[in-house]
């Protein structure tokens, strides 16, 4: 290969890693969020090729659980009100996961240097958490609304109905189902220019 390829492609490597924990400039457009982080949407499609999750849907779900902030927690607790005293939840990273599920996701999958600040070990927990809820309580993976659902509440949870005395809960999951449909509708616009980017064209082309 020219040295003058491979410098840029290194080049551009470096660029991205740079950025890779800062949240993207435009989160409403999927486009804009994939052509700016080029590593994510690599990441999307492999999620989307080991476990046959539209793009979207976890796309959608992280989007409200981090707001795409590799570092999202949930808020601390306070001992007599002033004494931080730890957090009201384990969730954290990307994908909001909480340790115990994220410990599954590691055990199943044999993810053992899964990191949840990594973007791409993020998405791939949450390929693997729609696989299952598909699985367990037969949720289309397209489903956005009961995905969350069953995402926020856990399986059992789903299944006891939890979330109907959640009114909150129902709403929030349909602003993710929204979304999820304004995510689908922009990826077809845009799909075809992010797989013959000037990226892959440098290598391949």
């Amino acid at each position: 290969m020219d040295p003058m390829r491979i410098f840029l492609a290194l080049l551009t490597l470096l660029l991205v890693s740079g950025c890779a924990t800062s949240p993207p400039s435009n989160p409403e457009n999927l486009c804009e969020i994939f052509r700016e982080k080029r590593d994510w949407y690599d990441a999307a499609t492999d999620m989307n090729d080991k476990w046959g999750v539209p793009i979207q849907v976890p796309m959608a779900m992280m989007y409200q659980e981090s707001s795409f902030r590799h570092d999202a927690a949930p808020p601390r607790k306070y001992l007599l009100g002033f004494i931080p005293w730890g957090r009201v939840s384990s969730a954290y990273g990307y994908s909001q996961a909480k340790t115990p599920t994220w410990s599954d996701y590691i055990r199943e999958t044999g993810s053992s240097g899964a990191d949840r600040e990594d973007f791409y070990d993020a998405i791939d927990f949450m390929g693997w958490f729609i696989t299952k809820t598909h699985k367990i309580n037969g949720i289309s993976k397209w489903d956005a609304y009961g995905q969350y659902l069953n995402y926020h509440e856990g399986w059992g949870g789903y299944k006891r109905g939890t979330y109907k005395s959640k009114k909150w809960l129902m709403t929030t999951s349909r602003k993710v189902a929204n979304r999820a449909s304004k995510y689908s509708s922009q990826y077809k616009s845009c799909k075809d220019e992010l797989d013959s980017s000037w990226l892959y064209r440098l290598f391949f082309g």
